[in-house]
């Protein structure tokens, strides 16, 4: 943008000359690019932007809704996606409470305008904690990468050490955040995993567990939808040399699946979204830290934590932070980690969906996950040339369907499902090249008996075609 600016910019905050010059002169600059003087030259533009003149908001509005008119979502066509956003059902009373004035800003809240968001947000932790079978929850983090990357991060402050295993079967994009966010403080290295069921390989884990491993960190399930049930003997020798167990979490699995305070984990961290949030294009992400009770690990929580204490009234209650002082809100740049304005509203969600499903509603939807993944899948690897990797290994809601023997890449047999009104699984042949065209295929309880037999008769129809 130009520095000779002699206008304000419709669209871009705080470009009214006097403003900025304002601004410019309470923090001690002469002009917005000392700003950038921490960029290298050689990544800076050396010439203007040919930008298109800027449009009225009728125009914009128009233009916006052509191109989002070109998109395809989950409401259009059947979807199969999943691989860390899937597409659960969300009851209406989640959109409702969500969308309520007092609620919708996705701040945390202050005492000053705080319009029950406090107890909301207690309310929602409570629940969180009855699912997980831990005592304390955070305020939600961004999604479930920084949940496990701030997890890690609190294994190596209260251990004192460098070093956090994760398996290979964790989403590569998912690592890449997690090294990226640790990499300061900390160093990531990788765990193999069993070639034939997808599981951690517990020898491998063994030759690299030592007296600098802060941290073991896997899911269940897993990104790759298998359940690892060596739960229990990963966090047993996490423990053996006073290392943290840290277990990742889809929630709604948990109806069904043991929760990991019972098999060993010290903590707990997951992804929120598929507890009455859309997919909303991607976002909607919000991830969430529980623990037990303890001052050793309530201290490393960076992010804020609401508690109910009894106020000067006799019978009133009042909500608010626990321990304020430790998070980075308080500490600012001596802060543990900057967690920024959380994604509250996402945990607010949370709590009105766990609400209204309650214990039985939780046990229903796995089940009903249950059965119907196995469903698709067993009717899939029926499909000549179509078989499942990792076939003897228990999955929840996403299974790997494997397609080398079809003689079609994944990316061919999802251009023909496209054509079909079907988004396919998510192709793996780039992240695990290995194993060649396999595809991620995931099955929730918002898909009809129709919906998969109309799956399972269009990918016989389209390899049968190639064969």
């Amino acid at each position: 943008m130009s520095e000779h600016r002699t206008y304000a910019h419709p669209y871009i905050p705080n470009t009214v000359p006097e403003v900025r010059e304002a601004m410019l002169k309470e923090i001690g600059l002469d002009s917005i690019d000392q700003l950038h003087d921490a960029i290298p030259d050689s990544l800076k533009l050396k010439r203007d932007m040919k930008l298109p003149p800027a449009m009225n908001e009728y125009e914009l509005r128009r233009y916006i809704g052509d191109l989002l008119a070109k998109n395809k979502h989950g409401a259009d066509y059947i979807n199969f996606l999943g691989a860390g956003c899937w597409q659960h059902f969300v009851p209406a009373v989640c959109d409702e409470i969500n969308q309520r004035s007092e609620f919708v800003t996705a701040y945390a809240g202050e005492p000053y305008e705080d319009h029950g968001r406090f107890q909301a947000l207690f309310e929602y932790q409570s629940l969180m904690a009855e699912l997980v079978d831990m005592d304390v929850v955070n305020v939600p983090t961004f999604d479930w990468a920084q949940a496990a990357s701030t997890a890690i991060r609190m294994a190596g402050r209260i251990t004192g050490r460098k070093v956090a295993l994760i398996p290979r079967s964790v989403d590569p994009d998912k690592a890449k955040i997690i090294t990226n966010y640790c990499t300061p403080v900390m160093e990531i290295r990788y765990v193999e995993i069993e070639p034939e069921t997808g599981r951690m390989d517990l020898n491998d884990l063994r030759s690299k567990l030592d007296e600098t491993t802060a941290a073991v960190y896997f899911e269940n399930p897993g990104y790759l939808g298998i359940i690892e049930d060596q739960g229990a003997e990963i966090s047993q020798l996490a423990h053996g040399v006073n290392a943290v167990s840290i277990v990742g979490v889809d929630p709604i699995s948990l109806g069904v699946l043991e929760p990991p305070s019972r098999y060993g984990a010290d903590i707990v961290c997951g992804d929120l979204q598929p507890l009455g949030m859309h997919m909303n294009y991607g976002g909607g992400q919000a991830g969430f830290i529980a623990t037990r009770d303890e001052e050793t690990y309530v201290m490393e929580y960076p992010s804020r934590l609401f508690g109910i204490v009894p106020t000067e009234v006799e019978g009133e209650y009042g909500f608010g932070d626990v321990a304020y002082e430790r998070t980075s809100f308080a500490l600012r740049e001596k802060g543990k980690e900057s967690v920024g304005t959380q994604t509250a509203l996402w945990g607010i969600t949370a709590g009105v969906y766990l609400s209204l499903m309650g214990p039985s509603g939780m046990r229903e939807v796995g089940e009903t996950i249950m059965r119907k993944s196995q469903y698709a899948a067993s009717k899939l690897s029926s499909i000549p040339g179509v078989s499942l990797l990792f076939k003897d290994t228990p999955f929840f809601k996403e299974f790997i369907v494997d397609f080398n023997e079809t003689g079609m890449t994944v990316a061919e047999i999802n251009e023909r499902l496209l054509e079909a009104g079907i988004f396919g699984g998510k192709d793996l042949s780039s992240s695990y090249p290995a194993w060649g065209q396999c595809a991620l295929y995931c099955v929730t309880e918002v898909h009809m008996q129709a919906d998969l037999d109309r799956l399972i008769s269009e990918v016989s129809r389209i390899v049968g075609k190639q064969s």
